[in-house]
Parts: structure tokens; sequence; C-alpha cells
């Protein structure tokens, strides 16, 4: 009997007696002793090396990994494993990618090709299509699993097949390029600033990205976006020795293209810069000066000016020299001051800053202390502490920047209607130093797991309960939410961060203590470090779902907090170099002009401080809704071995990444469970064609029942469906086989409108033909009777007087001309005879006209005249009035008074009467 064994992989013949202990028999002949849950049996020979290995007779680890090992050994390295695709990293390069190869994935299903990410693109973009609903590709695994590589190839495939033809001619004269070529080209400018060699990957992905291309209504590109997350931007100042800083530091020193270290006042020499020659120098696998051409020339096809591309150059090559300063300590003091000036001077001018004021600034930097503004004296740990941050902070945000500059390029005017994100995200790290970046990659990826495995498991049996359908719940037992809520909720890993960094004097022992208190002992994914001797110093454990991570905490409270020096803050955002004041514009927390707290930099920094843990997690949730809102395809990328040899796969370490990614249950559960599923609707109108006397054009019947009386008039396995509430579900494979039938059924009848259609040009086209013979037919007749007849006598005195005839007939017309041009004449002399007099007549009307008008003018004039006077007697009428009414009025007060005096008067003669 044929059968796997799980602890070696391989093929042994087994020979067992009930009383004796199990036994096997490799080849070449040598007793191995297992135990007997360890061997598992063979999968019949046709099923060596099956494209989906969902189909295999028995499903079991062993012979997963030994399909796989098989595929990849004859350099297949794309396997279906149910609803989702693995994929194997070669480490070398496969002609498997060109045009060609686009096309003929271009519309096909998922069995009518072998597997490949080709295939898994446009399924996504099929469903787009179909089911107007927007799709994701998740691009998961290890570091240095393929991921990138694989992103890259997704983004080819929908910028080949949803190109829109016209764009090409109008683009062929712009450097810019078309949309298509502009998207794929933002790939070498992110990745010359985003990726570095690291110990498993020569081209790793320090950041993560999602880039969501966007379709028309007709599936036609529309523009795209990309999101970005978490670059590790200490990896500026600081590598490990196998390890080295970003690609653009090496590309431009290259001396590929020499007029840039002119530009940038460096030398050709890595060696020369502290901060890119801390670990390698140079990757075999990469020519950096052809990369520099590639980054070049991505800049140009994405609209970047002239002075943007300097601009980037120019801070890439100030971070160069900024590693180089150096400083001393005063004598007698803790004061730092500089050790030459040189670094300091070609920074400061690559930057446009005065190099004066950017080393005053670092040594002796402005503080706020209440109200006021006091300057702050510097130790050397503490100005070198402040160069590098500032150097990280430049990094990030120029790269930043640059993802924002992109998005405005891929930004377009077109109608958008869908769109299938694509993600790329740093995989999962297991080091012998892991920090705090590697504990932000390792909860990014436990997150993303989290999620294949919720929509693998959780939501697929919980959609079978929702229907209806008769189903004994299973526990894969892949539920990662215990390690997550121990990274990010209320007294999580990063909220006692987060709460350490608030306080003072707290420590990076104060939090090791803080989160010994709280989780040691109370989670079984926290535990103690295992220190080993010749390995870096660890702090705590924690247990991912790849396996266990020792996690080293020195910095992680000033990598969360992130503080900049922002007295040199100021002098960046009055810079003459206009990318940098760019960057810094919307810093709240720095001094802007540098007096007292006044103007708009003396926002309370307070209000607008987040860590960079926090950040992170908004970001990452932010990306977990949108991706809910999706129909996600999963690809899996394993890493073969750790030597990166193409070929060669380590048992242990592939079988260690199937289990940890779900990849045996997500087979099991497509295999046990009703992976496709449609609506009733959906299913009765798309598959109606296949029986349509199952369902009749003019009778009502219900969209369920007619689904049941469809299904049951095919020839299928009537065991492979169920019907839910409002969908019908099928086992794997059963949609694909109704996909055929239609497919053939719609064939026939295609075939039989092209007989018709045929016919119908041929019927016409032969009605034609018979006109062109019965034209041939008459042109003959007349040819043989004209041949019949040319000779006669008769004929040739006809030939002799027929020109006499038209002559005779060409006199008859000329003096019918004649006669007619007489009339003509005639009537050209009396209608001249009536121009002239119209015209005498014209003359005589027109002077009267201008007679009448000056006597109108005359009159006009008179009649200004008196309406002038008529004005100017009405305004003397009306000031005469009002004298008339003053003198009245004075009249009266006269008469009053005079009444008054005669009263008086009558009065005093009374007294006087009296006084006698």
């Amino acid at each position: 009997m044929k059968l796997f064994l799980l602890s070696a992989k391989v093929i042994l013949t087994v020979q067992f007696t009930p009383s004796q202990p199990l036994f096997l028999l490799p080849d070449p002949f040598q007793t191995v002793t297992v135990r007997e849950a360890d061997i598992h049996q063979q999968n019949p020979p046709k099923f060596d090396k099956i494209e989906d290995m969902a189909m295999l007779t028995f499903l079991h680890e062993p012979a997963v990994l030994y399909n796989l090992k098989e595929r990849y050994a004859s350099w297949m390295i794309y396997t279906y494993s149910g609803l989702f695709c693995v994929t194997v990293n070669p480490y070398k390069w496969l002609p498997v990618y060109n045009a060609e190869v686009v096309s003929a994935y271009r519309g096909k299903k998922r069995s009518e090709a072998p597997p490949h990410i080709f295939s898994i693109s446009d399924n996504a973009y099929q469903y787009m299509l179909t089911d107007r609903e927007n799709q994701s590709v998740l691009i998961t695994g290890e570091s240095g699993a393929g991921k990138t590589v694989n992103t890259k190839r997704v983004i080819q495939y929908f910028a080949s097949i949803a190109a829109i033809g016209d764009r090409k001619k109008e683009a062929a004269n712009s450097p810019k390029g078309t949309l298509e070529d502009q998207i794929i080209q933002a790939n070498p400018a992110l990745e010359a600033f985003g990726n570095a060699k690291t110990l498993r990957n020569d081209n790793s992905s320090r950041f993560g990205k999602f880039i969501r291309i966007h379709f028309g209504a007709t599936g036609k590109l529309a523009s795209a976006d990309i999101e970005t997350y978490l670059l590790e931007k200490s990896r500026v100042i600081f590598q490990l020795k196998s390890e080295r800083n970003y690609h653009i530091f090496y590309q431009i020193l290259s001396n590929k293209k020499p007029e840039l270290l002119d530009l940038l006042l460096v030398t050709n020499n890595p060696y020369d810069y502290h901060y890119i020659s801390q670990g390698e120098v140079t990757v075999a696998s990469i020519d950096d000066s052809e990369e520099l051409m590639a980054t070049d020339s991505a800049f140009d096809v994405l609209g970047f000016t002239p002075e943007e591309k300097v601009g980037v150059y120019k801070l890439t090559g100030a971070i160069m020299h900024y590693g180089n300063m150096k400083f001393k300590q005063k004598q007698r003091e803790e004061q730092a001051e500089t050790d030459g000036t040189e670094d300091a001077d070609k920074s400061a001018y690559l930057m446009g800053l005065n190099s004066a004021d950017l080393v005053k600034g670092l040594c002796h930097p402005r503080v706020k202390v209440g109200n006021e503004y006091v300057t702050k004296g510097q130790n050397v740990q503490q100005v070198y502490y402040s160069i590098g941050a500032l150097a990280k902070s430049v990094y990030e945000k120029m790269f930043h920047w640059m993802v924002v500059r992109i998005n405005n390029t891929l930004e377009t005017k077109q109608p958008r209607q869908y769109f299938i994100g694509v993600l790329d995200i740093a995989g999962f790290e297991i080091f012998d130093f892991n920090s705090f970046e590697q504990l932000c990659i390792n909860f990014t990826n436990e997150k993303l797991q989290q999620f294949f495995n919720h929509h693998m498991f959780v939501l697929e049996q919980e959609e079978y309960k929702k229907e209806g359908i008769e189903w004994v719940f299973i526990d894969f037992g892949m539920d990662l939410q215990a390690c997550i809520d121990l990274i990010e909720k209320p007294l999580g890993i990063m909220s006692i961060l987060e709460e350490e960094c608030m306080f003072p004097k707290a420590s990076d022992m104060t939090f090791k203590a803080k989160l010994y208190d709280n989780h040691l002992g109370k989670s079984s994914n926290f535990g103690k470090a295992r220190n080993t001797k010749g390995k870096p110093e660890a702090h705590f454990a924690l247990v991912h779902y790849a396996g266990t991570v020792d996690y080293n905490i020195n910095g992680w409270l000033e990598k969360n907090k992130d503080p900049l020096n922002e007295t040199v803050v100021g002098l960046f955002q009055k810079s003459a170099l206009k990318l940098l004041a760019t960057l810094f514009s919307s810093y709240a927390g720095s001094e802007v002009g540098g007096e007292g707290g006044k103007g708009k930099g003396s926002k309370k920094k307070g209000s607008s401080f987040q860590t960079v843990s926090a950040l992170h997690r908004e970001n990452l949730n932010k990306l977990m809704a949108n991706l809910k809102t999706t129909h996600p395809h999963f690809v899996r990328c394993l890493i073969p071995n750790e030597r990166k040899a193409p070929g060669v796969m380590d048992n242990p370490l592939v079988m260690h990444q199937l289990r940890c990614n779900g990849v045996l249950e997500g087979i099991r559960i497509c295999r046990k469970g009703f992976p496709n599923r449609i609506l009733y609707g959906d299913f009765r109108q798309r598959y109606r064609i296949l029986n349509p006397a199952a369902i009749p054009e003019g009778q009502f019947i219900d969209s369920r029942k007619g689904a049941e009386k469809l299904l049951g008039s095919l020839d299928i396995d009537h065991n492979q469906y169920k019907f839910g509430h409002t969908k019908v579900f099928f086992k794997a494979g059963l949609l694909g086989h109704l996909e055929e039938l239609r497919d053939e059924r719609l064939s026939r009848i295609i075939t039989r409108i092209q007989a018709r259609a045929r016919g119908q040009l041929m019927r016409i086209e032969f009605r034609k033909i018979m006109e062109r013979r019965d034209a041939l037919l008459i042109i003959q007749y007349n040819i043989r009777a004209f041949m019949g007849v040319k000779n006669w006598p008769w004929m040739k005195l006809f030939f002799k007087i027929k020109p006499l005839l038209k002559s005779a007939e060409t006199e008859k017309e000329m003096q019918t001309m004649k006669e007619e041009f007489g009339r003509l004449k005639e009537a050209l002399e009396k209608s001249e005879t009536r121009r002239k007099e119209l015209e005498e007549k014209m003359v005589s009307l027109l002077q009267e006209k201008n007679d009448l008008q000056l006597q109108v003018q005359a009159e006009q004039d008179n009649l200004n005249d008196a309406e002038e006077r008529c004005d100017q007697l009405i305004k003397n009428k009306i000031q005469l009035e009002a004298k008339v009414k003053e003198m009245t009025e004075r009249i009266e007060d006269e008469e009053e008074m005079n009444a008054e005096l005669t009263a008086k008067k009558r009065k005093l003669e009374d007294e006087c009467s009296e006084l006698k």
C-alpha cells in the first residue's frame, strides 16, 4: 500500500502485521518507526500536480504539501486551494507575465486556464461587472514571499485589459503617457523610496499600500488612487548588518547620472555616508544604476515637474549629509557645539537654509515655557537624536507628499462606478531583533488574517444558518481575536504605550512594568521573552498566528511620540526650497517667526498631538472597514526556503505557513460547504436558457419555484446544491459546470443565428448575381444583333446619314436659341428702362424724406424750447406761490401782533382811565 508519511513528507511502502509495530521501508530500504496517526493515504496518480487542491480525493497536510512541491519542481508556482490561490516564490524570473499571457487569460473562466495571478485578477474584474460590486485582491504572506511582485502583476493586468484605446492617441505626444502607464509607473517610484533589502527579501516593501483602481460603468479604466500605511522611517537612520537603507540612496550614488552627484554634493561611495552604510550597500539581484533610470522615468510619466524632481533629490541628498554632521561637548559644559561645519553647510544649502541658523537651532533650540520662549542648551546625544528625528520626518513627509502627488496625477474627470482594491503590506516578520515597527507590521497581518478567517469560516457558516441551509457549525480554531484585543483594546499593549507617552517621567522600563502587571499570567498570548546568548535582548513575547515573536521595547516611547526640534522645523517652514516649506507648512506644533508664540505657529501642540500607534490603528480600522464593503479575493504567498534558492522547498517551513494561513481549513470548508451562491431571480434570468420549457415564457412562476424546476430538469447531481430562503447554494464546481452548459447552449444558438445570417447574406448576394447575369445576357444579345447587321447596305447608309441628322437638328436648335435671345434682350431693355424710372422716383422720394426730416427737426427744436420755457414758468410760478405763501403768513403774523398791540393799548387805556 502506498501512503504518505507526515514527518518526512515522502511516499513509502508500508509493511505491518497486527502483532508487530508499524514500520516503513523507503528507498533505499531503511526501517523507520512512526505513529500510525502520522500516516495518510496517497491520492491516485491522476491527481498528481492537480491545479485545484479542493479536488483531491484524500485531503490532508501531506497531500497538500506534496502537490505544491511537485508543481513547484515543475515551476508551476500558482495552485488553487478552493476559493483562493496559493503561490510559492520561485526566486527567479519566469516568462509567464508578458502580453500574450495577459491575452490568454482575458475573459477566461477559472477552469479554462491554469492557475495564475492573472486568473484571480480576471475573476475579480468579471465579478465586478456581473455583480456590480466593488472587489478587492488581498495578497498576504510572510516577508519575502513575493507579495509585491504579484501586486505589480495584478495592476499590470487591470491596466492592460481595461485600457481605453483612444487615450493612447491623445497621449502619444505627451511625456506623461496614458493613465494605464501612470498606474504601472507609480510602482517603481514608490518602491525606490519605500522598499529596501531585509534579511529575507532583497526588495522588501517597508510600507503598506492599498491601490484602488476605479472603473467606469462599462469596465473601462477611469482613475486610481493609493493609500499608504506605516512607512518604516527608522530605517532612514539605522539598518541591521545584513540589511540596507531605502533603494533611492544607492540609486543616486550609482553614478548613472553624474550630474546628480554634483547637484547633491555627494560622492559615489556609500561608505562616505553613515546613514546608508551601517549594513550592506549592494544587492546582487538589483542593478541600482538601471533602477535609477526607471525611477527618473517614472517621475516623468507621472508628471513631476523638473522643480519637483530636483526638490526630491535635494532632500534625499541632504539626509545623507545629515548623518555625517559632527558635534562635540564644550569644555566644562554639557552644551554641544559643532565639530566642523562642512556637512552642515552642504545639508543647509540643499535644504535652502542658512547654515548658521541650522546649527544654532540644533544646539540651542527655543522651547516654550509658560507663555514665553526660552533658549535651551542641548548635549551631544540630544543633538544627534534631534538630527535623526528630523531626517526621519523629512523623509516620511516627502514620501507622503509623493503619494499625494501621484494620486493627483491618477485622478481624472472620467466617471467612476466601481473599484478593485489591491492590498500589498509588509509581510509577517520574525527577526532576531523585533522592535516597535515589527509589532505594527505583525498586528496588521494579524488583523488581515482574522479578516480572512472571519470571511472564510465564520461569515460563510453564518450565511448557511441565515438562509436555512442544514449545516452543523464547524469550529476550525482559527479565531485570532484574543491576540488582536491584547494589542489594540483598552489596557492593551498600544493603549498602555499611548498612556505612557502622556507622562513626562515615563520610560521604556515603566512601560514594560505596566505590560507585565496587566498581561503576564492573564493572557495566553503574552509571556516573557526567552533571552539567549549571542542574540539581542528581548523584553516580552507575543503569540501571533504565524509564531511567537520576542520584542525589544527600547526606544518605543520616543518612536511613538515622534518629537521634533520645533526651532529647526520653523526654519524648514521658511525654507527657500519650495518642497521643504510645503512639507512642513501644516506642522501645528512649530513656531513661525520665532517670536514669543505669536502668529499661526502658536497653536497648542496637545490639540493636534497623535501618537504613531494611534494613527496606525486609525488607518488600519479604515482599511478594514473599506475591505468589508468589497468582495475579497485571497492570494496566499509562501516562502519555499530561507536561502532564497530557486526550486528548493523546505517542507517544515512551508507546512508551518500552510497551517498558519488556514490553507487546509479553507480547502475543507470549500469541499464541505457551498461556496457558490446566487439569488433566485438572477439564477432564473441567467440559466433559464438551459431549459426554457421548464419555465414557460407567458406564465408567472415564483423565482424560487422556477429555480427548483429548472435545476430538477437538468442532468446533474442533485445533492450538489441546496435551496436557501433567498439564494440557491452550490458545491464547488457545480456552478462552473452550469456555466459550461450555458456556454454550450449559447454556442449552439449563436451557431444557428450565424447560419441563418450567412444564408440570408448569400441569398441577397445570389439575387445580385442573377441581376448581373440578366444584364450580361441583354448586352450579349445586343452585341450579336449588331454584329449581324453592321455589313448591310442600308446599315452603311444609316451610318452616313446619322451625322447629317444631328447637323440639321443643331441648326434648328440654333435658330430657336436666337429667337429666345431676342426675346430676352427686349425684356432686358424694358427692365433697364423700368429700373431707371424707379431710381429717379427713389431720388425724389429721398429728397422729400430729407425735407420732412428737417421740418420734423425744426418742430422738435421749437417743442424743446417751448418745454423749457414752460418748465421755467412752472418754476417761477412755484417760487412766486412760495413767496405769496410766505407774505400771507407774515401778514397773518402782523395782524396777530397788531391785534395783540390793540388789545394791550385798550388795556392800558382802561388802566389810565381808572388811574384818572
